[in-house]
């Protein structure tokens, strides 16, 4: 067995693509569409790129692929956490402990070299596509969420990675008979009126200025949240740019104040895996007509993302938002799985409780220290 870098547009495809095959015999996985996936490895399509370096290594034996790893580092992050955490991803390895160990080693030697003292993962060059599954291995996973074998939680702790962080699931499902409690429903009739909350659809008339607006709340309601980094206006328009092909004007919901002033979001996703489970991760020849036919009548969902300015935290505002967005999704099938919500978040974790949510799926980030300080 060998490691060696990603150079020529070969290996790059190569390793992009190892997935498709690796996985091609798991019922669970979803292919994701590889024009996509070759989009996140594109300098100009992805603007994260813009300040990220990175190195992608292959391992192979006797020509045979069995593994690949990305270790990188998100300049904008480190200076915003003002440590130097590098990061390492896009990994996938075959059940061998000697593969592992040498995937693992190429990504912490590399961020080594360049000074990082922890490497911090898995992570990916996408917005909230991080760690591993360690619970809720057999439900096929949301769209942009990440699937593994069972057998990488393993590979990590031997190679002397620790959990850093998890961050959990949750579900509800309509037609397993899920209702919001009728204490939340009175309890946010009560927040609308005392503090002069309304909660409205996005704007698909005004898109990109949605999309500003949804940009100033996420830095300013979730900045504090761990493992947070400042969204680029570049990277919020590619954002905007992707989701406008498949947004629900429901699944996205802006709360303001009696002023008009936006202090809160919520954005629902329609579970695209759904349609993509088959595909290959092509659309061509039928695959677009499954997408275009389908994707009206999508029922499942991945909440992406809830936030509220800071001077409206603990005052019911998050559930209210939710209740809108429930309410302009229902169907008697609705289904939605609310992804992620870190674990130490004990107010979310209540707020998410109190709304009869059901742990569906847990994810784990992990870290070591490198260098002199192991």
């Amino acid at each position: 067995m060998k490691i060696r870098t990603a150079i020529t547009k070969k290996d790059r495809k190569r390793f992009i693509e190892f997935p498709y095959n690796f996985y091609r015999s798991d019922p669970v996985w979803v292919p994701p569409l590889r024009s996509e996936l070759h989009g996140q490895f594109d300098p100009g399509q992805n603007p994260f790129l813009d300040h990220c370096e990175y190195e992608l290594f292959i391992l192979e034996n006797h020509g045979e692929m069995l593994g690949r790893v990305a270790a990188f580092i998100d300049t904008l992050a480190v200076d915003f956490w003002g440590e130097p955490i590098g990061l390492f991803g896009y990994y996938e390895c075959v059940p061998d402990p000697a593969a592992s160990k040498l995937l693992l080693e190429a990504a912490r030697d590399w961020l080594a070299s360049r000074g990082m003292n922890s490497m911090r993962g898995p992570w990916t060059f996408v917005s909230q596509e991080w760690g591993l599954v360690v619970e809720g291995f057999d439900e096929q996973p949301v769209i942009m969420a990440p699937h593994n074998p069972h057998y990488y939680g393993d590979q990590m702790t031997s190679f002397g990675l620790e959990k850093v962080k998890d961050l959990l699931c949750y579900s509800i499902s309509a037609a397993d008979g899920y209702q919001i409690p009728e204490r939340i429903l009175a309890l946010t009739d009560r927040v609308a009126e005392r503090y002069g909350v309304t909660v409205r659809p996005i704007d698909m008339k005004r898109y990109d200025q949605e999309v500003e607006i949804i940009l100033e709340l996420s830095n300013a309601t979730i900045t504090g949240n761990w493992g947070y980094s400042p969204v680029t206006e570049a990277e919020a328009r590619a954002v905007g740019r992707d989701l406008k092909q498949i947004v629900q004007p429901s699944g996205v919901m802006i709360a303001e104040d009696r002023e008009g002033r936006a202090i809160g979001f919520a954005i629902a996703l329609p579970d695209l895996n759904q349609l993509l489970s088959g595909l290959n991760g092509r659309l061509l020849p039928f695959g677009w007509l499954k997408l275009l036919w389908g994707l009206p009548r999508l029922c499942r969902y991945r909440m992406f993302a809830l936030g509220v300015l800071p001077e409206y935290h603990g005052k019911g505002i998050d559930s209210l938002i939710y209740r809108a967005l429930y309410e302009a999704l229902f169907t008697p099938d609705l289904w939605m799985e609310i992804n992620y919500v870190l674990e130490d978040n004990v107010p979310m974790n209540n707020a998410i409780q109190k709304l009869n949510a059901v742990p569906s799926r847990r994810y784990r980030i992990y870290e070591m220290r490198l260098g002199a300080d192991r």
